[in-house]
Order: C-alpha cells, then sequence, then structure tokens
C-alpha cells in the first residue's frame, strides 16, 4: 500500500519534471523520506505511475457517478459527466502530460480500429443512448461516439490547460459547447 502522501510527492515531481526526470530520488526528496526508504518498501517509479493512475482511474468513475444516477435529460446528464471529465483531468494534469505516450495501454483497446476501453467510454455511451432515447441527442453509435467524445473532450481539454494555458473555464466551455452541439438532437425544420 502507497500511502497518499508519498503519492502526492510523486505527482508533484511527475508535474515538475516529467515522467524521464521524476527520479525515485527526486521523489523520495518531495515526501521527506530517503531513496533508500522507498528501495526497502519495494517501491519503484513504474510502481508509483501505477498507483497514480489507478487513483485516477477511480477519480474518474467516482467523477462520473452522479451523470449517470441524476434525473434529467440525456443531453443534461452528458454535459455534466462531460464537465466531471474535464474537472478528473484537471486535477490530474500534470501526471497525464508527463506520461505522454504512456497513457495508450491505459485507454486504449489493442488492434487497428479499436476503441477507447469501455471502463472509460460506457458511462457516456449510456448516457448517448438516454439521449437519443428521450428526444435531446441524436441517434448514433454510443459505443463509437463515446470514444469520439472521450478523446475529443479529454485531449483538447488537456491541450488547452497544459500546452495553450487556458483556464479551467475557457478550455471546458470551449470544448463543452462544440462537443455537445455535436450530438445535439437536431431540430426539424
Amino acid at each position: 500500500m502507497i500511502d497518499q502522501e508519498l503519492l502526492n510527492a510523486a505527482r508533484s515531481v511527475l508535474t515538475s519534471f516529467g515522467v524521464e526526470k521524476a527520479t525515485l530520488e527526486r521523489i523520495a526528496a518531495e515526501a521527506g523520506l530517503s531513496r533508500v526508504t522507498l528501495h526497502r518498501r519495494g517501491l519503484t517509479k513504474e510502481l508509483l505511475l501505477e498507483a497514480l493512475t489507478e487513483q485516477a482511474v477511480d477519480d474518474f468513475q467516482h467523477a462520473l457517478w452522479p451523470a449517470l444516477t441524476a434525473t434529467g435529460s440525456g443531453r443534461e446528464r452528458l454535459e455534466h459527466a462531460l464537465a466531471a471529465l474535464c474537472e478528473v483531468a484537471d486535477a490530474n494534469l500534470g501526471v497525464i502530460t508527463a506520461l505522454g505516450s504512456r497513457t495508450d495501454a491505459v485507454f486504449h483497446e489493442d488492434g487497428d480500429g479499436a476503441l477507447t476501453r469501455g471502463l472509460f467510454t460506457d458511462p457516456f455511451a449510456r448516457l448517448l443512448a438516454d439521449g437519443a432515447a428521450d428526444g435531446t441527442l441524436r441517434e448514433c453509435d454510443p459505443a463509437e461516439t463515446a470514444t469520439v467524445l472521450f478523446n475529443l473532450v479529454g485531449w483538447t481539454y488537456i491541450h488547452l490547460r497544459a500546452r495553450h494555458r487556458w483556464s479551467a473555464e475557457r478550455a471546458r466551455s470551449a470544448t463543452l459547447e462544440l462537443a455537445l452541439n455535436g450530438v445535439a438532437a437536431r431540430s426539424a425544420g
């Protein structure tokens, strides 16, 4: 079991130095420990990265639960879920950007033409189907559209926050407006 203080130290070092320069020495120093202490505990940088990833996945699942159980239209609940995705991305921004291409194993299924793992997209697929049923969202292939939405919102938001240094509100508002308009039910006329 890795304590939260050590995970916070690892998150801080990853955010400051990136994955390649985030050494156990730096992480230990940030946590007020020695590298030998981490070694005795059997901890490696990879184990700390895995623990941070697991924590981010748990954060994501907990953040989406209110949108899945709320009342309201499919569109309203989808908007709430996409905003929660942005909040979780923001809370884990330093780790996600530090990991770079290592995130592929976390988010993607294997193979050509693969979708994003259902762990991340199933909640969005359900909300898309609910919205199609109540008429607030257009008919679509929920699994494929959920993959597009997760990537469109998640990675665009992360890019705007980390690379363009937009505020959370500006990045969320601009990204969600385009994403929601793309799946909104088309009015007759």
